[in-house]
């Protein structure tokens, strides 16, 4: 089983320095109800973002001492207070049904089979919403098929 603090291949550009926020952290982002900028994320330093990566967010305990972990760094670094969501997100990773309708879509709008029910149900949580993020307008969509290809659906 996939952990909550992978890296993917596709982020292979700036895993290394931590540069850019990983999508196994923008998932915990999502379960805290945290937004949090591309700015504040480079306020932070190595250990900060490593050890954002590394906290666990699966429980609900675990949400709120992550939520506030990151409302004390965002003050910390960014000298600011950390914004709420402006709307909770849909948790449409966790669904274990059908391919989410916006995955399928994205995907036959960029000319790859969308995953079939099966292999939606194979995925982790975490690259399910790596799928469903990859889909959103405000986006870097670029990684999209090369994730699909990381979790073994397409070609």
């Amino acid at each position: 089983m996939m952990n909550d603090n992978h890296l993917f291949a596709f982020e292979d550009d700036f895993v290394a320095s931590l540069r850019c926020i990983p999508m196994a952290v923008r998932l915990k982002l999502d379960r805290s109800g945290i937004k949090l900028s591309l700015r504040q994320w480079s306020r932070f330093t190595r250990e900060d973002r490593q050890e954002l990566l590394d906290l666990p967010c699966g429980s609900a305990c675990e949400v709120c001492a992550y939520h506030d972990r990151l409302v004390e760094l965002v003050a910390l670094r960014a000298k600011e207070d950390a914004k709420p969501l402006p709307e909770a997100p849909a948790a449409l990773w966790e669904a274990l049904g059908d391919t989410p309708p916006v995955v399928t879509a994205f995907a036959q709008s960029v000319g790859v089979s969308p995953p079939t029910e099966h292999q939606w149900r194979r995925l982790s949580e975490l690259q399910r919403f790596v799928l469903i993020k990859l889909t959103r307008d405000n986006h870097d969509n670029v990684n999209f098929i090369p994730a699909m290809r990381e979790f073994g659906l397409t070609g």
